[in-house]
């Protein structure tokens, strides 16, 4: 009867670490194979403070929105740059901004100049936007205009 005991005993045992070496064995990733940080894609935070990638539309005048791009087409998005296409709506204020007209200007979109959010630091978003005018352009902008964004 001892003899059975014993035997069991050196059974379980056997058996219970050859599961915590397979448990650990196949739990743990490969000693060849390093963890590479993700670094994640920066966003447009918009006058709402909601970050946003490759958006529709985006204002550009937060306090009375006169100025805003829309249909914009993106066609890259990474962690340096962003490109689109699309058109700057400008209001014209004549003779003031509630009577004025929205004129369409087609524009390519530049956003770079990422860097931590400070509303959210582990977020990136771009803090700088370059607009260029491929066509006609309101009065008085340059044919390339620069904008920080808000962070």
């Amino acid at each position: 009867m001892r003899r059975n005991s014993v035997r069991t005993a050196m059974t379980l045992c056997a058996a219970a670490s050859l599961a915590a070496v397979m448990g650990t064995a196949s739990a743990a990733p490969p000693a060849t194979e390093t963890a590479k940080p993700r670094q994640a894609t920066p966003v447009l935070v918009d006058c709402f403070w909601h970050p946003d990638v490759r958006p529709a539309n985006f204002i550009l005048a937060c306090g009375d929105g006169n100025s805003r791009l829309v249909s914009l087409h993106w066609s890259h998005w990474n962690q340096k740059s962003a490109v689109a296409e699309g058109v700057n709506m400008v209001n014209d204020c004549k003779p003031y901004c509630a009577a004025g007209k929205f004129h369409s200007y087609p524009v390519i979109v530049t956003l770079d100049h990422p860097e931590p959010w400070k509303k959210k630091p582990n977020v990136q978003h771009y803090s700088q936007m370059t607009l260029v005018y491929t066509d006609a352009r309101p009065a008085g902008y340059a044919h390339t205009v620069t904008y920080p964004l808000w962070n």
